[in-house]
């Protein structure tokens, strides 16, 4: 892949954990982080792939409605940039990522409690702003020197997956911009920075009625399964149980869908 530009990758916010505090008790709240009535107590804290923000945020406060004395916190972010924040010691209850290969940088240090659990697939499509101004039509424009474009830097899942598609296509990709997260290139995509990104289905439709979505044959070559953990230092192991539970269960699973997620096919 060349680059016909410089890159700066933003590290922004790579060790930034101010909303990633552990569980709180209080004197009617034992330690495990159930309360002395039932339900769940203190702060969850959930490290996720940036592509999961609008359906775990989502999950996260159907938990808390769920459970008024629990706060959940998210962390999103690339999920090359979680994996290293939790193997250097960042205190969080669970870790979801949007590929196995940064699932296993965490399990391989013996981060997980138990083994992780595909919960969703995803691939990738083309965004392009609304009208298509470019005309671009398909993964083929990739190549193209004259378009502005943008893909996800490839320690990322979002751009592990798009140099997979882009060998299936057999395309020298011509990117501008190589972005730290999969919503990063959205961005550049809703603010009309670009002609189009790689990013996931599930983000175009999370972006409907900014973007546009071409959709093409070669991202059946790049399925990324989406592996979820409870970390085996969790600060609030009940609550990370009760969210796992919540993320597979049969509502957990139709807001994925809702999403634009697969359902995972193992």
């Amino acid at each position: 892949m060349r680059l016909r530009a410089p890159l700066t990758l933003a590290a922004a916010g790579l060790l930034a954990l101010t909303a990633c505090g552990g569980s709180t008790t209080d004197a009617a709240s034992p330690a495990d982080g159930t309360a002395a009535g039932g339900g769940l107590t203190g702060t969850l804290t959930v490290f996720a792939a940036a592509s999961l923000t609008d359906v775990f945020t989502d999950l996260g406060d159907r938990l808390m409605a769920d459970n008024p004395g629990l706060t959940v916190t998210f962390n999103f972010a690339g999920s090359s940039a979680l994996a290293t924040q939790v193997t250097q010691g960042a205190p969080a209850d669970v870790f979801a990522s949007a590929n196995q290969t940064q699932m296993t940088v965490v399990t391989d240090a013996g981060l997980a409690d138990g083994d992780p659990t595909v919960f969703a697939e995803n691939v990738l499509a083309i965004a392009v702003p609304e009208g298509n101004p470019a005309d671009v039509t398909g993964i083929a424009d990739f190549g193209d020197a004259d378009l502005t474009l943008a893909v996800c830097a490839p320690d990322v899942p979002c751009g592990a997956a798009a140099e997979q598609v882009f060998e299936a296509a057999g395309v020298t990709a011509q990117p501008d911009t190589l972005e730290e997260d999969v919503r990063a290139a959205l961005t550049k995509v809703e603010l009309g920075e670009v002609d189009a990104a790689l990013v996931y289905a599930s983000d175009v439709q999370s972006a409907a009625g900014r973007v546009e979505g071409i959709a093409f044959p070669e991202a059946e070559d790049a399925v990324n399964d989406y592996p979820i953990a409870q970390l085996s230092d969790a600060p609030n192991p009940e609550a990370a149980r009760a969210f796992l539970d919540l993320v597979g269960s049969d509502a957990g699973q139709q807001a994925l869908t809702d999403a634009g997620f697969r359902s995972p096919s193992n």
